[in-house]
């Protein structure tokens, strides 16, 4: 179990107190502390976990790997410091994996925190890339059904170690959002298969640390949703993309005008409409600057995979979101 952690306060210890109440017992939390300046060990708030302190922020993903590192065991399970874990959280997920050894990923049911609605269900991914929560906003008994989804959002989710060894784990330059996106698509690429585990329950107090609609997270989304494009897309899905990503943006204009969805959250929290533009060219000169690694990267993704391309559009189409419904959400 790896929970990364900035700001290491109460959320923390709710976290870490929900993880002590689980009925299994045979599992190590793992905190790594991302401050830079030790806060977990100078508030004292995750006493019983092992802590790996680093000097600055890695980011989310580099994070976990070092408490994946650090571990022997044969699961990952990974869980936001801003969430809190109903008892059988643990159980369920375990219990799920066990029957399905073709399943390398699980995903929870992620509650908000307080209210009842879903913040995830898996995850679902748009035609240019962009990834969001599957039933983000609906009631959790729309789903009561334990089946198969694309893969899970690593704010609550199990890993199989051999998965993992056997694809790499989460890329660290990632730095935050979308790694679980990017790992989830390459898990898929190499055969294996996620599980929707509704028993696994997870309240989730959502954005604590980077904010709902910051500029660092508008820059992060755009960047990486294109590097989860090179990477994983087949070429045909590839080539279409900026049609759909334009199509997204429009709506983006469109519900700014209305005064809802992301675009209008940004604007709210005191961010001008062409602050958004600037991190949309940003995002895509980050790209040209990458676009040589994240090539080669995605021609060993293809010389690994376990399916065909046509088996893998299948996969995105079936559990795809609008370009619409994402600039609305």
């Amino acid at each position: 179990m790896v929970i990364p952690t900035l700001a290491a306060d109460s959320r923390l210890r709710e976290c870490l107190d929900s993880l002590a109440r689980q009925t299994r017992r045979d599992f190590e939390v793992i905190v790594v502390d991302n401050s830079g300046q030790s806060l977990v060990r100078r508030k004292g708030v995750a006493r019983g976990a092992r802590v790996i302190e680093n000097s600055r922020n890695a980011g989310f993903g580099a994070a976990i790997n070092q408490g994946f590192e650090a571990s022997s065991a044969p699961y990952l399970a990974t869980l936001n410091d801003d969430a809190a874990a109903h008892p059988r959280w643990i159980e369920a997920l375990l219990g799920a994996i066990d029957r399905r050894p073709d399943a390398g990923m699980c995903a929870s049911q992620v509650r908000l925190y307080g209210e009842h609605r879903l913040d995830s269900a898996g995850m679902l991914v748009a035609r240019d890339g962009s990834s969001k929560q599957r039933g983000n906003g609906r009631p959790p008994e729309d789903f009561p059904v334990a089946e198969e989804t694309l893969f899970p959002s690593a704010s609550a989710a199990l890993y199989r170690r051999a998965m993992l060894e056997a694809i790499g784990a989460f890329d660290g330059r990632f730095f935050l959002y979308c790694e679980d996106t990017d790992l989830g698509l390459r898990a898929r690429w190499a055969g294996w298969k996620c599980l929707y585990v509704p028993d696994a329950v997870v309240d989730h107090h959502y954005s604590h640390s980077a904010g709902g609609a910051s500029p660092l997270k508008a820059y992060y989304v755009e960047r990486n949703r294109l590097f989860v494009l090179v990477r994983n897309f087949p070429a045909g899905m590839l080539l279409a993309a900026p049609f759909a990503a334009l199509a997204r943006y429009l709506w983006h204009a469109w519900y700014l005008l209305e005064g809802r969805g992301s675009a209008a959250r940004f604007r709210a929290e005191g961010n001008a409409g062409p602050k958004m533009l600037w991190y949309v060219l940003r995002a895509h000169a980050a790209l040209l600057g990458q676009l040589p690694r994240l090539w080669r990267e995605r021609r060993e993704i293809r010389r690994r995979a376990r399916i065909t391309p046509a088996v893998f559009r299948h996969l995105l189409r079936s559990h795809s979101i609008s370009a619409r419904k994402v600039a609305g959400l």
